[in-house]
């Protein structure tokens, strides 16, 4: 059970929209926006574990979205959303402290298996994060 919030930050509506929908059909909490400024507003009025971002926004690139969502709170883990056909972006993002990155179009499993992955890291490195014995 995946138990922390995960917000999705993509420009392109419909996906953003219908993977939010997809997570909560697995009983995820999930929340999308469509720019990187709503993505930095909201990271003060939810209660982030995880978010999903996109790597090319019209309005931020998703590397300095990344930074401020790092330096805002180093333990929500990102993965990075890449469409564009090139995994070395991905890798650099990792570089500068994603948790992880997944091709678009995206295989739902792997998804979620990369988001509980996440959550579990978060879970055992945060006391205080709600879980119990680190699970």
């Amino acid at each position: 059970m995946i138990k922390s919030e995960v917000l999705i930050i993509d420009d392109e509506i419909e996906f953003a929209s219908t993977l939010c929908q997809r997570l909560k059909l697995r009983g995820v909490a999930a929340v999308d926006v469509h720019s990187g400024t709503e993505g930095i507003a909201s990271l003060t009025k939810m209660n982030l574990g995880i978010v999903l971002l996109d790597l090319k926004m019209p309005d931020m690139n998703g590397l300095d979205v990344l930074k401020k969502i790092i330096e805002y709170d180093p333990s929500i883990e990102v993965i990075m959303l890449t469409g564009h056909g090139s995994s070395d972006s991905g890798v650099e993002a990792k570089e500068k402290g994603a948790f992880d990155y997944v091709m678009k179009p995206l295989d739902i499993t792997e998804l979620m298996d990369i988001i509980e992955s996440a959550d579990n890291k978060r879970c055992k490195e945060q006391v205080s994060y709600g879980c119990k014995n680190g699970k």
